[in-house]
This record gives structure tokens, sequence and C-alpha cells, in this order.
């Protein structure tokens, strides 16, 4: 998936503006990181992976 750097940075945006804006404490934060860490470690990461990718072409495309 070439947009990966791109999403990421669209994903830590996201967290900054609830963070800033919407309560989100810190500990959520890291709950979250960990979370996303122990996910990505799964039998279950390729098929997300696989998903996300569709989902960024179905958008991208006119």
């Amino acid at each position: 998936m070439n947009v990966s750097v791109p999403l990421v940075v669209i994903l830590g945006a996201v967290v900054w503006v609830a963070w800033r804006y919407m309560g989100l404490r810190g500990w959520h934060i890291a709950v979250c990181l960990l979370f996303g860490f122990f996910l990505a470690a799964t039998s279950a990461a390729p098929e997300i992976r696989r998903l996300v990718s569709v989902l960024v072409q179905s958008v991208s495309q006119p």
C-alpha cells in the first residue's frame, strides 16, 4: 500500500484533534497505541491491511 505514510499522518491528526478538543486523555492514547501495536502482531494484521488498502483505493478512485 503506497499511501501508508499519508494515512498515518491523517490518523495522527485525528488523534491530535481528539486529544485537543474532545477530551481524549494521554492514557487513552497509550492504550490505543498498544492495541494497534499488538494487533499488528496477530494473524489478523494481513487482512486488516488488505481491507484498508481496498478502502483507500475505492475512496481515491473517481
